[in-house]
């Protein structure tokens, strides 16, 4: 039996990560078939460990240093921070330093060989750019740190069903002026590419429309004809099964229903709200084209129910199976 070596990250240290992340070792505490490699601090797994109920008690090693020959199950590896002073339920500069050196860590993992894919609880933004961060998200971050030049998107999963994005986060007033052909027929290669790593060996795909009926022949909008319908014949002539522009009123439940199995979206709602609607715990966001596979559970660091121990692990957990497929692929 082949063995993924998990990084897992406890997202911010304020939220509900932590917490959330000590359930989701004790739910995989007998796996033969997974080792984590916690990367965070001992005191944040502690806070975590005790508000959700769990014994954790972890061997460490110190980010940068050698792992053990032979490690076991779970090892935390700790990486430097002032954890004591984070203010919980809040974003700080604290929380989003903890955040930012907590995926500093993972890349250099990674690269080491030491782990074979990263699963992160959830960060928030906010502190991180508190803390200096300048990125659009962590998925341009990560790519800077490993030093990708290529196209890289966010995917969503939620159980069979796949999104992968055309524009992600940028304002809406943007979504328009950025979006392009090359957009549109690079977020689908890269969804089908990562799909049949997963084991979904043919795609059947929906490119989602901008406007409202996908321009309804350019009377609502011209991007439909001009951007979105010449991205579909290209990837037709590719030999991509492909059906677009579809009404974005619809794809999602025609999708859903089984027609399609993969929808590329314009921007990062047009995806998300139906997906978060129909399975919010469940849903989990891939960072696409990155060297390893890196997973997260698509819900918030939800500061509101920190430490109240309400928060569900089972974004983490499908984020887990799936970075075990992936990882499995490589």
């Amino acid at each position: 039996m082949s063995t993924t070596r998990i990084g897992l990250l406890l997202g911010d240290p304020a939220g509900v990560g932590p917490e959330i992340a000590a359930k989701l070792l004790a739910h995989n505490a007998d796996r033969e078939d997974l080792k984590f490699v916690v990367i965070g601090t001992e005191a944040v797994l502690a806070e975590g460990a005790r508000v959700a109920g769990v014994d954790l008690k972890l061997p460490t090693v110190e980010a940068g240093g050698e792992m053990p020959r032979d490690p076991p199950r779970q090892i935390l590896m700790t990486i430097d921070s002032d954890a004591k002073n984070i203010p919980t339920g809040e974003a700080s500069r604290l929380g989003g330093l903890f955040a930012l050196r907590s995926l500093q860590a993972a890349v250099q993992a990674a690269r080491a060989g030491q782990i074979d894919a990263i699963v992160y609880a959830p960060l928030n933004k906010h502190a991180m750019s508190l803390a200096g961060f300048t990125e659009i998200d962590e998925m341009h971050y990560l790519a800077h740190l490993f030093g990708c030049n290529h196209f890289c998107t966010e995917l969503n999963v939620l159980d069979d069903l796949w999104t992968a994005r055309a524009t992600s986060h940028v304002p809406l007033r943007e979504v328009a002026e950025k979006l392009t052909t090359k957009l549109v027929v690079d977020a689908t290669r890269l969804g089908v590419a990562t799909m049949r790593r997963a084991g979904v060996a043919a795609p059947r795909i929906a490119i989602a429309g901008l406007n409202p009926h996908a321009g309804d022949r350019g009377t609502i909008g011209s991007e439909d004809a001009e951007i979105i319908l010449p991205a579909v014949e290209a990837l037709s002539q590719e030999g991509y099964n492909v059906t677009g522009p579809v009404p974005p009123d619809t794809v999602m439940m025609t999708a859903y229903r089984g027609a399609y199995n993969l929808v590329v979206t314009m921007y990062h709602d047009q995806g998300q709200i139906a997906l978060k609607s129909l399975g919010f715990e469940r849903v989990v966001t891939l960072l696409g084209g990155l060297p390893v596979p890196a997973i997260t559970a698509s819900s918030g660091s939800a500061y509101d129910i920190t430490g109240r121990n309400k928060a569900s692990p089972a974004g983490l957990i499908a984020a887990c199976e799936l970075a075990q497929r992936l990882a499995g692929a490589a």
